[in-house]
């Protein structure tokens, strides 16, 4: 469940981003798919409190072409917060979405 003040921003943001479909809606909140057969719902619920800091637990996205992933973010509303690379060339650049929630894209591997 992921708190956000603009509760169609978000889902509308994620369920692209994930290319997840809304499955449920209730008045404050939103369910999206499952990430995999197994994996996690996705879900949303309305707060009228604003993000103060850093998320303590962030999604980590392993994606086939990190730059064309991080282009598609930026253009629905992600801003890219700084890039990393490690010594063995891994390298990943975390984002932040609309509201301003941390996430990570690297290549899959």
């Amino acid at each position: 469940m992921l708190d956000c003040n603009d509760l169609d921003l978000m889902v509308s943001f994620w369920g692209t981003v994930l290319g997840l479909e809304e499955r449920a809606r209730y008045p404050d909140y939103v369910w999206l798919g499952r990430l995999g057969k197994a994996g996690p719902a996705f879900a949303f619920q309305h707060v009228d409190e604003a993000k103060r800091e850093k998320n303590r637990m962030h999604l980590d996205l392993g994606v086939d072409d990190r730059d064309a992933f991080i282009e598609k973010a930026l253009e629905l509303g992600a801003t890219r917060v700084q890039d990393h690379s490690l010594d063995n060339g891994f390298t990943w650049t975390v984002m932040a979405d609309p509201e301003g929630n941390e996430f990570c894209v690297s290549e899959e591997h």
